[in-house]
């Protein structure tokens, strides 16, 4: 079975894929954009939901086999594991929370995962397919969801979202501890190249990501409301007059 190499010819073939299928989604979207909510929107929507289970949990069940579960990195504790779920769910409901969970994690924390990725396997192994089937999905849906159908973020979104990722941390560095385990690379750096390496030692590039992030993920959010508010500020035009009416 081929291995996979970080920017190998099949890297960049995966790269080109989603870069390729970033406007198409886009379009898509922009379809249904005066009326996310539609029943022709949902519908959409939802198939485009059913879509990511079908990659991400054959990949899951495959770090179950005997010769390939590992305690020490097969546990769903990872935030891609909970990504996918989290995009899921906000395809087949539209709720804000995890609707801005997918923008801010697919677009900032799953995209790592694209350039970076923590994979061993070749094309055309179940855990390759699987694994770029349910990353680019992910960055495809917060794609889809935002730019295409519109549902932006608001001030608060992104408070819940810091909130519920640093939870997600504090949680996983606890039983990382626990464990002797390193889920989140909170308590020590991948083993394979990645943005990590410029941050410094632990536990300086744990407090350097967690800035990065948040500050990138704040600069994600200000254009959104700054535009929703110059619309609340614009004046509303005046009615015109019915057809046959006086002067």
């Amino acid at each position: 079975m081929n291995s996979f190499h970080a920017f190998s010819t099949s890297h960049f073939v995966m790269l080109a894929l989603f870069v390729a299928g970033i406007w198409p989604v886009v379009r898509l979207g922009r379809r249904y954009h005066d009326d996310p909510h539609s029943p022709a929107a949902r519908r959409v929507s939802r198939i485009f939901a059913i879509a990511i289970p079908c990659f991400t949990i054959p990949l899951q069940l495959v770090d179950l086999l005997p010769g390939q579960y590992s305690f020490r990195s097969s546990l769903p504790l990872q935030l891609c594991d909970l990504a996918w779920i989290v995009a899921t769910l906000a395809l087949w409901t539209h709720h804000r929370y995890v609707v801005a969970l997918t923008y801010y994690w697919g677009l900032v924390l799953t995209t790592q995962a694209l350039i970076t990725p923590s994979l061993t396997t070749g094309f055309p192994s179940p855990k390759f397919i699987a694994f770029w089937g349910s990353h680019i999905l992910i960055v495809w849906a917060a794609i889809f969801l935002v730019f295409g159908l519109g549902l932006a973020p608001r001030w608060r979104d992104y408070a819940t979202t810091v909130a519920t990722t640093a939870a997600w941390a504090v949680t996983v560095y606890v039983f990382n501890v626990a464990a002797s385990t390193n889920y989140g690379y909170l308590n020590a750096k991948p083993a394979s190249a990645s943005l990590l390496d410029f941050l410094g030692p632990w536990p300086t590039y744990v407090v350097a990501e967690i800035a990065i992030i948040a500050t990138v993920w704040a600069l994600m959010t200000w254009p959104w409301e700054r535009v929703r508010r110059a619309r609340a500020a614009s004046p509303t035009p005046p009615a015109s007059a019915p057809s046959g009416s006086s002067r």
